[in-house]
């Protein structure tokens, strides 16, 4: 309770500082003063009014240089009124005022009577330029000015200027001039120049000063008026106060607008007006802003200010805030106004502010607002304007992930099966209708290796990750995920799709290798000890770089010669004459199937070291132009059909049945010799009688005979037939050597 007391006892102590507090009714005030002035005159007179008449006020100026023109505040009592006072503003001694340096001055007063508050306010000196034409203090003096010049001074050269205050209209000048030679001759002249005004009009405000009344209630960034000012290149500002609080000036316009909610209060305004390309030549212009009172005050609402955030799917008809509108008598009337967009989502439903349409946030026209709207709400008593609140309002949309990503159509690549390893095989390109349109994150499900030698960025570029064969693969089906980013305020709610990605590999055919030369003929010493070099199969592979296989298919019965690489190495043995060697070497690329290769003839004379060297230099490559050596190699594979191999089976079955006969008839034939001498002694007989008379006897050896004959006729048939269906074509090598 006692802390109460306290609380109480001090507010109406404030409260009694408050009554009680000087006052400096005629500020604040503007007065005009010329530049021609004499020291010591006087500025102003300002009343001060105190509630204490027991001694008079000290009034001190505050807020200006230290090398201001102007005395302390001389204060004194009025005769009349004992609680009135006034207070002097005068020019000290020696000053001098210059419209074209310093225009206008701002005295601050500071006002205090003994035991009560201070007060202060501030008085506005204008100095205006002297119309009486005076020149520079060292022309116009009786002794006049000194100028030296040089004797070889050019013609035309400029010799003095003399400086006017100021160059008001017409002005005249005339310059009396004597020249005196080193003799004392001499000769006198007189020039008059003229300055004319400027071309250009000067900045010159329509009205100098103006009083203007605003009803209080004025809402933040209303029109209150407008100044205006003629003169080229015109721009405004405010000069005093120099940090305004309630009102602000369109630089271009010169319109002035409240900054805030207005109430009861008197304000000055010193606007300026100038040539922004000629910055000297401005005016200035003085406002009275008077913020009276209204019988009916306005409604005051909370929120003062609707700052909201809503998602895209909120329905129509959902409210966002509820205003709660307090201090007025009467019915309120809520209306909106603002951008027709803002209007056509939102409304009024009595105090609450509803959605009216769907916030589309992924549309291009909510994009081109920024995503917010913007209104504002005003609150009118009875209807009337004047008797009204306005509470701004701002609504920004969010985005929702509400769609899931959408696969390309036809997702199908076709890379060459040499791809280097990073080669870019195509890119994947799905779509999503959120905003951002189409920010999708690409990955590949199971990621790279021998079973999809491919890898996929988060950009949907599909690249070459391994080796690529076609005749193992002849495509590969990827799954590609397809991943949504920044569509929604929470970062975890994302969708994504699987999307199926072909990509074909394209065969390149295989080529044989090209060697040089493809014959070669050399000579060498066969030496003693290890092998030794002979020569080098060079070979060029298609495509470059792929790695060739070499062997000796041809030639080397004998074991002397090795190849190691594309190298060919001489291995001595016990050859102890002179021997020609052709040998025959494969060239193939690759473990590829089926096998492209090419064949070398190299024909390699041999000569051991212990006999005589024929009359030849150097080992010779040489390559046999007039009769070359021509390499056939044909390879034919028989594949018979199933009715052939159905005949060659009974044609064996036959054959095989025939000469089983005719062994076993022969067999018989030895083993009964009697049937032997039986024809022995039949054949005798036969030579003493006549050819074709035969006895009975003689029939059954002839039919044995000629039932052996026929066996014989059969199994002879039967292989004939045979071999002609068996003239099967087989691998051949066929060379020849011209």
């Amino acid at each position: 309770m006692g802390m109460h007391r306290h609380l109480i006892f001090l507010l109406l102590l404030f409260l009694l500082l408050l009554l009680y507090a000087p006052d400096l009714p005629d500020l604040p005030r503007v007065v005009a003063l010329s530049e021609d002035v004499a020291p010591g005159t006087l500025v102003a007179k300002v009343n001060v009014s105190c509630s204490n008449t027991s001694s008079s006020p000290n009034v001190t100026l505050h807020g200006i240089d230290p090398g201001h023109p102007f005395n302390p505040i001389a204060v004194s009592a009025d005769p009349v009124a004992t609680t009135t006072f006034w207070a002097e503003v005068t020019l000290r001694a020696g000053a001098q005022l210059d419209a074209h340096q310093v225009n206008q001055y701002t005295l601050t007063l500071w006002a205090a009577c003994p035991g009560e508050e201070e007060v202060e306010k501030q008085l506005f000196v204008r100095v205006t330029a002297d119309q009486a034409l005076r020149c520079d203090t060292p022309f116009a003096s009786v002794e006049g000015d000194v100028v030296q010049v040089l004797a070889d001074v050019a013609p035309w050269t400029p010799l003095y200027a003399v400086l006017p205050q100021p160059l008001g209209g017409l002005t005249t000048f005339r310059l009396e001039i004597e020249v005196m030679d080193h003799h004392g001759h001499n000769c006198s002249g007189a020039v008059r120049v003229e300055v004319l005004p400027p071309r250009r009009p000067r900045v010159t405000f329509l009205e100098l000063q103006q009083a203007v009344t605003v009803p209080e209630g004025t809402g933040p960034l209303e029109l209150v008026t407008q100044v205006r000012a003629s003169g080229d290149n015109i721009h405004y500002a405010i000069l005093a106060p120099t940090a305004p609080v309630l009102f602000t000036i369109d630089e271009m316009t010169g319109e002035i607008r409240s900054t805030r909610r207005l109430e009861v209060a008197h304000t000055h305004l010193i606007v300026q007006a100038y040539n922004a390309l000629h910055p000297t030549d401005h005016a200035t212009a003085t406002l009275n802003i008077t913020v009276q009172g209204t019988d009916q005050r306005a409604p005051s609402c909370v929120p003062a200010i609707v700052v909201s955030q809503v998602p895209e799917t909120m329905s129509p008809g959902s409210t966002l805030v509820t205003l709660r509108c307090t201090g007025a008598e009467g019915n309120l009337h809520y209306a909106l106004e603002g951008p027709p967009a803002s209007r056509s989502h939102f409304r009024m439903d009595g105090p609450q502010l509803q959605v009216n349409t769907t916030l589309d946030y992924d549309s291009e026209a909510t994009d081109t607002m920024g995503f917010q709207f913007t209104a504002t709400i005003v609150v009118m008593v009875g209807g009337q304007p004047s008797q009204s609140t306005r509470v701004p309002m701002l609504v920004t949309v969010t985005p929702v992930n509400e769609f899931t990503p959408v696969c390309p159509n036809g997702a199908t690549f076709t890379v060459m099966e040499t791809a280097a390893f990073g080669s870019t095989v195509g890119r994947v390109t799905g779509t999503d209708r959120d905003y951002p349109r189409d920010s999708l994150e690409y990955s590949l499900e199971g990621g790279p290796g021998p079973a999809q030698p491919f890898s996929v960025d988060t950009h949907g570029e599909i690249r070459v990750v391994g080796p690529l064969d076609s005749q193992r693969h002849k495509s590969y089906r990827l799954t590609v995920r397809l991943t949504d980013t920044h569509n929604d305020l929470d970062p975890a709610n994302r969708r994504s799709c699987l999307c199926d990605v072909t990509v074909r590999l394209q065969a390149v055919p295989a080529q044989v290798p090209v060697c040089t030369p493809e014959v070669q003929e050399l000579r060498i010493m066969a030496g003693l000890g290890g092998h030794q070099p002979v020569t080098r199969v060079v070979c060029q592979a298609s495509p470059n770089g792929a790695t060739l296989a070499y062997a000796i298919t041809g030639g080397n019965e004998d074991g002397h010669f090795r190849l190691e690489g594309n190298t060919l190495f001489y291995l001595p043995g016990d050859l102890a004459e002179p021997h020609t060697f052709m040998l025959l070497v494969e060239v193939w690329g690759g473990p590829s199937a089926p096998r492209h290769s090419t064949v070398v003839a190299l024909v390699v004379h041999v000569t051991p070291q212990s006999t005589a060297v024929p009359p030849s230099t150097t080992p010779r490559h040489t390559t046999l132009q007039k009769e070359p050596l021509v390499i056939t190699r044909t390879e034919a594979v028989w594949h018979p059909v199933a009715w052939f191999v159905a005949v060659l089976t009974i044609s064996g079955a036959l054959l095989l049945a025939t000469l089983g006969c005719a062994a076993r008839n022969l067999l018989c034939s030895n083993r009964d010799p009697g049937k032997l001498l039986l024809s022995k002694s039949s054949r005798l007989s036969r030579q003493g009688r006549p050819w074709g008379c035969a006895q009975d006897g003689d029939r059954e050896p002839r039919r044995d005979h000629e039932s052996n004959m026929a066996d014989l006729l059969l199994a002879s048939c039967s292989l004939l037939i045979v071999r002609g269906w068996l003239h099967i074509p087989v691998t051949a090598q066929q060379r020849e050597l011209g």
